[in-house]
């Protein structure tokens, strides 16, 4: 896992001792650029040469005594083929995959709604039939929901319902952005969890119906045409009740003013 500390060691010289081996390098990449190489100089001495100039600067460690390969702070671009290379005796290969801290999924409610036509058909129940109703009735009790995550690579996205699996989706090694639909009853009282996980480590985010299902109404949605016209006829409300209000003011102030006025004399 990226920021992790990673060793690699030859299994050869794990049985030989490093001071019979008179120089060795170790490669990284299909360029096989040298990261390191070390020179026996005497039983007690070895040179270390480090490549400075390589991505891996002060992040390399290598040891005298077994000729290991240290890796610190390891990160996804140190992803690749490596090799121990003794010349003319050996060349040993080790294929590093770098996965990057997963973060925990997010998981929203849809801003899924009822239609405008099935809100005024559960209004008017007395006058609707029984199929319409039961319809309506299904539509309101769902609850969609979303896990996601973003910026994550060789991943996979699942949902399970107690520890049973019920839906996965999975990306590949692109940066991208992954997501997967749910629905459940309003009163579902099941435990959910959303796992982003990949070959070493997860995270896990459990789902709270009651406060994402339950703490707030189902949404009621308008065409566009609908909209305007709610919203004119609001309008033409406000304006008749401010201008009723504000003529009813001026009578009231008419009427005080006259009863207070002293006669004109004939």
């Amino acid at each position: 896992m990226e920021g992790y500390s990673v060793t690699l060691q030859a299994s050869l010289l794990m049985h030989i001792p490093i001071v019979y081996v008179p120089y060795l390098e170790w490669r990284f990449g299909a360029e096989d650029t040298c990261l390191v190489k070390v020179k026996q100089l005497d039983e007690k001495t070895s040179e270390i040469i480090y490549d400075e100039s390589a991505i891996f600067r002060d992040r390399l460690q290598t040891d005298n005594q077994t000729g290991s390969l240290t890796i610190r702070d390891i990160r996804t671009t140190d992803s690749g083929l490596y090799q121990m290379y003794i010349p003319g005796i050996l060349t040993e290969l080790f294929n590093v995959t770098v996965y990057a801290r997963l973060p925990i999924p997010v998981i929203t409610r849809e801003s899924s709604c009822l239609s405008s036509s099935s809100s005024s058909s559960s209004s008017s129940s007395s006058s609707s039939s029984s199929s319409s109703s039961s319809s309506s009735s299904s539509v309101s009790s769902n609850c969609s929901l979303v896990c996601s995550a973003v910026n994550v690579s060789h991943v996979t996205l699942s949902w399970f319902k107690g520890n049973r699996l019920l839906s996965s989706i999975s990306v590949s090694d692109a940066i991208s952005s992954v997501s997967l639909p749910l629905e459940v009853e309003y009163q579902d009282k099941n435990p959910y969890s959303c796992v982003l996980n990949n070959p070493i480590s997860n995270q896990t985010k459990h789902l709270d119906i009651i406060q994402l299902c339950q703490t707030y109404p189902a949404f009621v949605c308008y065409s566009f045409t609908e909209a305007v016209i709610r919203l004119v006829i609001s309008a033409l409300v406000g304006v008749a009740t401010v201008s009723i209000v504000a003529y009813d003011i001026t009578s009231r102030r008419a009427e005080r003013k006259q009863r207070t006025s002293p006669p004109v004399p004939e």
